[in-house]
């Protein structure tokens, strides 16, 4: 599982400087919305300080699921949803007071078409986030969760002291008492 789009993943260094120089610094305290699941997707940004939790509501429950996560150092938002107003397929939430450089889908859209280089990357960003999905398709198909347990401990080594185990249970599918075995199990080497 690595980062959506992450310091070490590809190069947004030229999306990153359109951010900061077009973009609006907004602060979103613990709670508050970036996105709504199923309305039009509007906006996408560059997570300076804080995190924030996807969440997709269950289709025959009323649980939440969390599908990802964004860091600061990282981007936030329902790409490509946001190119094209469609429906966000998450909730977007802080899970703490939380600041984004960001950026509507329209001005995003024109980024892209300023050059051969930002039209590029556009496809870079699409190919990144189909291979992160289908990673992630495969991982639970092929891993424990033990596994998938240890791989997100890899890719963010503190967030045990950032987030309630139940909501890092809901993001690698498995119940809140099998994250609890599981940590025992690392605790005492077994």
């Amino acid at each position: 599982m690595e980062q959506k789009f992450g310091i070490n993943s590809i190069d947004l260094q030229l999306l990153r400087d359109y951010c900061e120089r077009e973009g609006e610094r907004v602060t979103y305290e613990k709670g508050e919305l970036m996105e709504r699941e199923g309305e039009a997707a509007q906006w996408f940004g560059f997570v300076t300080d804080g995190c924030f939790k996807y969440v997709a509501q269950g289709v025959s429950d009323i649980r939440e699921h969390i599908t990802w996560f964004s860091f600061a150092g990282e981007y936030a938002g329902d790409y490509p949803a946001c190119l094209d107003g469609s429906p966000s397929m998450t909730t977007i939430e802080a899970m703490a007071p939380s600041q984004v450089l960001r950026v509507s889908g329209a001005q995003l859209i024109r980024f892209f078409r300023q050059s051969i280089e930002a039209m590029e990357l556009r496809a870079v960003i699409g190919e990144h986030l189909l291979r992160q999905a289908r990673a992630r398709y495969l991982d639970f198909h092929r891993t424990t969760p033990r596994e998938r347990y240890e791989l997100l401990m890899r890719r963010c080594p503190g967030i045990v002291e950032h987030l309630p185990l139940n909501a890092i249970a809901s993001f690698l599918n498995i119940t809140p008492k099998t994250i609890s075995m599981i940590r025992r199990d690392i605790t005492f080497g077994q």
